[in-house]
This record gives structure tokens, sequence and C-alpha cells, in this order.
């Protein structure tokens, strides 16, 4: 049992969560698109629900807000270290499916890996999860084959119905929140897509020898190696470190966390100038086998959660899809 609020309760909850929370949601950003007076449908923190973008997707995932893009760990000088101060405020980051199914992919790297990450702990544990539901598919998802088109792992779960807003609400706190303000008990069942117009095949006896398939050859050609695919990717954690030395003392300065990416240039560059994977279509394989192979190996499902933020986003039209649907035919050819 849920329960339904009209939008002006819903706001006032809002503001009264925002006393404790920094709230975090797909939001229309004017004119910051890839081109001049073209907008973009990314994650910022919001006051009110009207907001918030529910109808269409984000083109980057709510991981910057786990995972900053650039995270100053600690301050350093000849004699002491000091970690980076934290925002005191919990999060609370309104989601899809797709993108909570991502969380625990998150989660596996930085703390179930062998080893706790802590500053990625820190944030990780002042986070609360309100789910999106989807009405329908949206162009070059495929979260249904990927089995992450619904979940049950969230702390709330709201939908907008006209003037009102039905919620599930699991979290004791948020819930002492919202049930302050008026509201009625309603049954509530979160919206999930159950088909895609895409579609993807994963074979059953994929095999690391697919590695030596002429499959990845095109990529060579195709890829320009500018690793937005992973920049957007829900997925995809790795990460450089910089040094930065301040100008006005050089003994001074700090150390920051920066995305990587794979698919780029330097990746893989080691010391005594050594380097992997320097061609591009290497470069792919190595990408789409961590991501519906290896990775399945080590925890049990596919780290790609099918939310087709890489296929929206690459410039030169490569279909993420659409590689792992070769890798049936690359499997036949290097029997």
């Amino acid at each position: 049992m849920g329960y339904k609020f009209n939008i002006q309760d819903l706001n006032l909850a809002l503001l009264e969560l925002s006393k404790e929370y920094k709230i975090y949601a797909p939001k229309v950003l004017e004119g910051k698109g890839t081109f001049s007076d073209t907008d973009i449908v990314r994650y910022g923190e919001v006051s009110s629900v009207e907001e918030i973008e529910f109808n269409k997707k984000s083109q980057f995932s709510y991981k910057e807000v786990l995972l900053p893009i650039t995270q100053t760990l600690f301050f350093f000088t000849e004699n002491e270290v000091k970690e980076a101060d934290v925002e005191e405020k919990s999060l609370l980051i309104f989601l899809r499916s797709c993108d909570m199914h991502s969380l625990k992919r998150i989660d596996d790297i930085y703390l179930r890996n062998g080893f706790e990450d802590p500053y990625y702990k820190k944030l990780r544990e002042k986070a609360k999860f309100v789910l999106i539901g989807c009405k329908e598919s949206y162009e070059n998802c495929f979260c249904v084959n990927m089995g992450t088109n619904k979940t049950e792992e969230y702390d709330a779960y709201l939908k907008v119905e006209g003037n009102s807003v039905v919620m599930d609400i699991k979290n004791c706190e948020l819930e002492k929140v919202f049930t302050s303000f008026k509201n009625e008990e309603y049954n509530v069942k979160p919206d999930y897509v159950i088909e895609n117009e895409v579609k993807v095949n994963i074979p059953n006896n994929l095999e690391l020898k697919v590695m030596d398939s002429c499959v990845w050859d095109e990529y060579s050609e195709r890829c320009i190696a500018c690793g937005r695919c992973n920049f957007v990717c829900p997925t995809c954690t790795c990460f450089t470190m910089q040094d930065l030395f301040y100008k006005d003392n050089k003994k001074a300065g700090e150390r920051r966390r920066v995305w990587a990416s794979c698919q780029v240039d330097g990746y893989t560059d080691m010391a005594g100038g050594h380097s992997f994977r320097n061609s591009k279509g290497q470069r792919m394989r190595f990408k789409v086998l961590h991501k519906v192979y290896d990775y399945k190996k080590r925890w049990g499902y596919n780290m790609c959660v099918g939310c087709g933020r890489c296929d929206d986003i690459c410039p030169e039209y490569i279909s993420f899809s659409n590689c792992i649907n070769k890798l049936e035919k690359a499997m036949e050819e290097v029997k």
C-alpha cells in the first residue's frame, strides 16, 4: 500500500527534506546541449517536482553524484595530509530501474572487490534512492534482455499523475516526512517496461576465443576514441589520479580522482613506454567482453544494464547493442 499526494504537498515535503538532503534528479539544462542553443537532460540539484524530467532519458547517468567527475581526495603539505571534507547533507537521488541496477555494479567494484574504497563509501552511505518508473521504452534501450527493467530495491517510488503524485515508500525516515503532509492510502505498483524495440542476444557459449575474431577490426576505423560511451555509462567506474601543486607553494597541493576511459589513447600506458590495446578495435573488444563476459564470470550477472546511453551519445553512431549481437556469429567464425 502506498500514498497519494497533490503536487503542492509533495513540494512541501521536498522542501522539508532539503534541510537534510541534497536532492538530485534528471532535469533539463537549457542551452547546455552538444550544439549551440540545444538542451540536455542531465542530473542536477532540484527543489521541486516540476524541475524533474520524467518523460525523457537523461543523457548522463546519476553516477556523477556518487562518483564525481573530478573529486579531491585529500590535501597535502610537506608535513601533513588532510582528507577533503564531505558534504554534510545526505543525498536523495531520483533514478530509473536500469540505473538502480547499475548501483549494484558500482558497489561491487568499490565496496565488494576485496577492498572498500573509503571515499566512495562515505557518499554511498549518505544516499537514498527514489525510483522513477518507465511507462514505455526509450530509444536504444535494451533493459528487458539485460534483466534490469524492474527492481524492488528502492527507498521510495514516485509517479506523477496529472496534479497528483503516488508513492510507495519503504524507507522509514522518508515515510515520516512524506506522511506528515495530507495524503491518502493508495495501491501503488511501479511502472516498468516489458518490451524494448532493441533486443540483444548474448551467446550462452561465449568464450574468450572470440577475442580472435575479425569482428573487432571495423571499430579500428569507426571509433575515434573520444571516450563518451564510458562517461555516460552508469557502470563504468575507471579513474586516474592527478596531483596538483599550488603555484604559491610548490610543496603543497591536492590529489584528485578523475574519470578515465578504456577507449582513449594513453589509458593502458605503462612505465618504460609500454602500452596495451593500441588499436581502437581491441579497445572495443575489451569493453564489450568486460560488460557481458568476464564481469559475469566474477559476479554472476552482466555489467551492462541496457540503458542505451552509449548508443545515444556516440558521434560515430556505433551501437553497443549491435556489438553484442555480433558475438554469436563471431563465435562461429573462430571455431
